[in-house]
């Protein structure tokens, strides 16, 4: 691995990102628009807005980034732009931690301005250290970045790389403790739960919302990390150069 060439690769994907409008959009004001409909679905009740809002925080980044990356990825396989670059001295893993650090600052500021407007704004009341909120939904959009790398070795179409939305996504939205809580879940569901990162976002998120002590986010978030770095190797070792 090389950090110069992963700083290029970071380059080239915010250049790109800068040129595109409609995903630039996307990346920063879906979440946002998101959790404001969400607000104002429960204007009449914060209460409710207040317990399912840090979920959702980590939720929309995730699914969001997860559908970018995944797709983006893909185009530049299957126009040959990535075959050209690993004929350079490149790895597989220098173009994925490229686009994870691209993607990752794009996280940033996705996370600082959902969070912003949420607490700031809509009044979100969580009982934690807001600048945590912040991390763990950076941590979440990059998990979905990482596993958005993952599914592009494997789709041939970017048609293709949305249908693994349904198939890898929502299964992990149902089970992560937002409609049913994880204790309460059918045993074979809660092993599965447990098996999910979706699982262990939407903890530190809730966690967040309703205690002030922070070992359990830290304990949730090193989880997460460790599904980011499983996630970025396997897509290293299953990325394809050109779609066949």
């Amino acid at each position: 691995m090389s950090p110069r060439v992963v700083a290029a690769i970071a380059r080239r994907v915010l250049t790109q990102l800068r040129r595109d409008r409609r995903t630039l959009a996307m990346l920063f004001l879906l979440p946002t628009l998101l959790i404001t409909l969400l607000w104002w679905m429960y204007s009449n009740d914060g209460a409710v807005f207040d317990r399912v809002g840090p979920a959702l925080l980590a939720i929309f980044p995730f699914t969001i980034m997860f559908l970018v990356t995944s797709v983006t990825t893909l185009r530049e396989r299957s126009s040959g732009t990535l075959e050209r670059l690993l004929a350079m001295p490149m790895g597989k893993l220098d173009f994925l931690l490229g686009y994870a650090v691209a993607f990752a600052i794009v996280a940033v500021a996705q996370s600082v301005l959902a969070v912003g407007i949420s607490v700031g704004l809509l009044d979100l009341e969580v009982a934690g250290p807001v600048w945590l909120l912040t991390v763990v939904a950076v941590v979440d959009a990059v998990l979905g970045t990482a596993l958005g790398l993952l599914v592009s070795a494997f789709a041939r179409t970017e048609f293709q790389a949305v249908q693994f939305m349904p198939a890898l996504v929502i299964p992990q939205i149902l089970l992560c403790g937002l409609f049913v809580s994880r204790d309460a879940l059918p045993e074979v569901l809660g092993a599965l739960s447990d098996a999910l990162p979706l699982s262990y976002a939407v903890d530190a998120m809730t966690h967040l919302g309703v205690a002030t002590t922070t070992a359990e986010v830290w304990a949730d978030l090193a989880v997460v990390g460790g599904f980011v770095l499983a996630g970025l190797a396997l897509g290293a070792a299953t990325l394809r150069r050109r779609t066949a």
